[in-house]
């Protein structure tokens, strides 16, 4: 009898080693085995801002090439587990982003969300990946929530520099260089439109922006044209054009303006529309002449541009483009920037140790110190429990057919 009694405990004993979550043991994290993780996000790969459906593309390839090369400790991935890279398209529909969101937690039981894109998207799942303690990393959009509201929302980070840091470098340069001039701002009206004229408008002050700010039109993301919001903007005789828009509207609103023949002194462009491959299609609509001298702000380089030729970043990423993802143009800056998300990713995941949890995946994110090579010199992505902006610093640049030049020198967005 004692011998079958021993026989069963050393049976259990066994079952709780070999079976996750036996007897209350540890739990095996979602997305997490010996040889894989699996992670995913949402993307507009059609609809109307499908000209961001490079970035996920330039994840992947990057994830492809951190699977294949033998890391720093001699395994193949990160620590030996090959990452599985799942996106769906959800068309810029918020209603998508959700239910395939839900799908990517539910169904691919996935450890983390990667870089999903937009705004509104990414607050339509805030809530439930946060209820459910799963980490909504690296967000593609610069919406100051990701890096203020974190005691709320502690599983939710961004990644780039934020859209009100970015309208603030605007603002500040418009008041420095044009003062007192007539400023037209052609906006998106959402929380991403929103949060840029937020940053503009509070870098130039209130009186200011009430005396010097003549328009201020906003036009809705599904619009087909902006051409009633170009008409009031010429209108209003202002002479500094401030376009916070996604890159259709953005190249609609100079092809528009150039058309009325409408010609301001400056404009000013987001950094989200402001890629070499945006710009010639700008170009095309509107003629060289009407878009040189557009400034806007960068902090990745740029691989459009010959700056960047002997660069050994640079040309990591074109062998890697060339090798995982040859049919496509590896001067759009958008493929640059999902390898560039994909490589603090990858760091991330080394910080978080052999055995990653989603509890220690987002401690890394949050203790971060540490440059990107992907991204312009002396940018250095750093975090700390009260500061979730991994990215703050800018640099000027301006657009002259065919490429962007950087301007001055790295500015921090966020003073700390």
């Amino acid at each position: 009898m004692r011998k079958l009694i021993a026989c069963g405990v050393a049976l259990v004993a066994a079952l709780a080693l070999t079976v996750p979550g036996a007897l209350g043991g540890a739990e095996q994290t979602p997305g997490v085995t010996a040889k894989k993780i699996v992670i995913g996000g949402t993307f507009p790969l059609t609809g109307p801002v499908a000209a961001y459906a490079p970035i996920p593309a330039g994840m992947a390839a990057y994830f492809s090439y951190i699977n294949a090369r033998r890391g720093p400790d001699g395994k193949r991935g990160v620590m030996g587990r090959q990452i599985v890279w799942k996106y769906y398209d959800d068309g810029y529909n918020p209603a998508n982003t959700v239910q395939l969101t839900r799908k990517l937690v539910e169904e691919d039981k996935v450890f983390a969300t990667v870089g999903q894109l937009g705004t509104e998207h990414n607050l339509a799942v805030r809530s439930y990946l946060n209820q459910s303690k799963v980490p909504q990393t690296l967000v593609s959009t610069g919406a100051s929530y990701w890096g203020t509201q974190y005691a709320e929302f502690p599983w939710t980070i961004g990644w780039q520099p934020d859209y009100i840091a970015e309208g603030r470098i605007y603002g500040l340069h418009i008041k420095a260089n044009f003062n007192g001039k007539k400023i037209a701002v052609l906006y998106q009206n959402d929380d991403y439109g929103k949060d840029y004229l937020l940053g503009v408008r509070a870098a130039l002050g209130k009186a200011y922006s009430d005396s010097n700010i003549v328009a201020q039109e906003a036009y809705e993301a599904t619009a087909p044209n902006v051409t009633s919001q170009m008409a009031k903007i010429k209108a209003s005789g202002a002479t500094i054009f401030v376009i916070l828009a996604t890159p259709a509207s953005t190249i609609r609103a100079y092809g528009t303006g150039k058309a009325l023949g409408w010609n301001p002194e400056q404009i000013y462009v987001n950094s989200v529309s402001a890629t070499a491959a945006f710009f010639n299609i700008a170009v095309a609509s509107a003629g060289a002449p009407y878009v040189n001298g557009s400034l806007s702000v960068s902090y990745l380089k740029d691989p459009s541009s010959p700056t960047w030729t002997n660069d050994a970043a640079m040309k990591q990423y074109r062998t890697i483009m060339a090798k995982y993802a040859p049919a496509v143009n590896a001067n759009n800056g958008l493929y640059f920037y999902g390898v560039a998300k994909a490589e603090t990713f990858v760091q991330a995941l080394y910080k978080a140790g052999k055995s990653p949890t989603r509890v220690g995946l987002m401690k890394a994110l949050l203790s971060l110190n540490q440059n990107n090579k992907f991204a312009l010199p002396g940018v250095t992505q750093k975090t700390t429990k009260k500061d979730h902006f991994i990215i703050s610093q800018m640099q000027l640049q301006r657009y002259t057919h065919p490429d962007w030049k950087l301007q001055g020198k790295l500015i921090e967005g966020r003073p700390r």
